[in-house]
């Protein structure tokens, strides 16, 4: 399993002096972020193809408070991607010190073409790093229609 520990930050607390949500966003993404630098798929590989990574959504589950002064730990697993590695879904868990989850999210995005700006697969050269990440127990392929399943855009907004 791929861990990225950190300590709490004051920037990292919120008004009830807890971890505050956007600091459980920014973990994960730059858990995400470490895994595949390290994996080889850095900002210049990125920047070389031409890609870059898009969230269609974060739906994060909290346990239980956590406060600063104790470092956390945060998991990346892949809960599914798509046959050309265009669409991906990871869950983070989250542990305290003592190794008490207090948080679980679910994650899904695609990569952008960054010159034509829709979506594309992840190109060959790449697509054994997310296969080297260890799969959730529901892992599955995705489809197009998987990035859907929480409803469509409103008729009325013109999108």
């Amino acid at each position: 399993m791929y861990f990225k520990e950190f300590d709490i930050r004051w920037s990292d607390i919120d008004a009830n002096r807890h971890l505050a949500n956007s600091a459980y966003i920014n973990f994960m993404s730059h858990t995400r972020m470490s895994f595949l630098v390290e994996s080889g798929l850095d900002q210049k590989e990125l920047s070389r193809y031409h890609i870059g990574p898009v969230v269609f959504y974060e739906h994060v589950y909290y346990f239980r408070e956590v406060f600063a002064g104790q470092p956390v730990k945060v998991s990346l697993e892949l809960a599914g991607m798509s046959e050309d590695g265009g669409f991906f879904e990871f869950h983070h868990n989250f542990y305290d010190v003592s190794g008490k989850n207090f948080a679980h999210c679910e994650m899904m995005g695609a990569w952008i073409d960054m010159n034509t700006r829709k979506l594309t697969g992840l190109p060959e050269t790449f697509s054994h790093i997310l296969d080297q990440l260890p799969k959730t127990e529901g892992f599955k392929v995705l489809t197009k229609a998987d990035t859907r399943r929480f409803g469509k855009v409103p008729k009325d907004l013109n999108l």
